[in-house]
């Protein structure tokens, strides 16, 4: 089973930029999806990006499209999300995790959760 450890997390100010990143311990299978959520305490887990870790498709949330940008790099076996133009309500506990159904938003049809780094948007 693969495990994934994210890190880069940090404070920003508004309209500034971060990247996160993910690393598996093991090789994704050609057929996995990996994708990033994110929470805020006393909501529920939010679906933000993922990509097809064999053929490099990704989808977005529609709050981050055109400002996020998922990608892998598979001779390190990790996952980035670079975040352009952040905003406050960014500001959340960012989490990689694994599906095999591409095009899933659901944070149930997903596993092998991270650990979570906290991303913090300042205005």
């Amino acid at each position: 089973q693969v495990q994934l450890v994210e890190s880069g997390g940090g404070l920003v100010q508004a309209g500034g930029s971060l990247r996160v990143s993910c690393a598996a311990s093991g090789r994704p299978y050609s057929r996995h999806v990996m994708g990033w959520f994110r929470q805020v305490p006393g909501k529920e887990r939010e679906f933000v990006a993922a990509i097809s870790w064999s053929g490099g498709m990704t989808y977005y949330a529609d709050s981050v499209k055109g400002r996020f940008t998922i990608s892998r790099d598979i001779a390190v076996n990790t996952v980035y999300l670079q975040m352009n133009s952040l905003r406050p309500e960014d500001t959340a506990l960012y989490y990689c995790a694994t599906t095999i159904t591409y095009g899933s938003r659901s944070p149930g049809a997903f596993g092998s959760w991270g650990q979570g780094t906290q991303v913090t948007v300042s205005s």
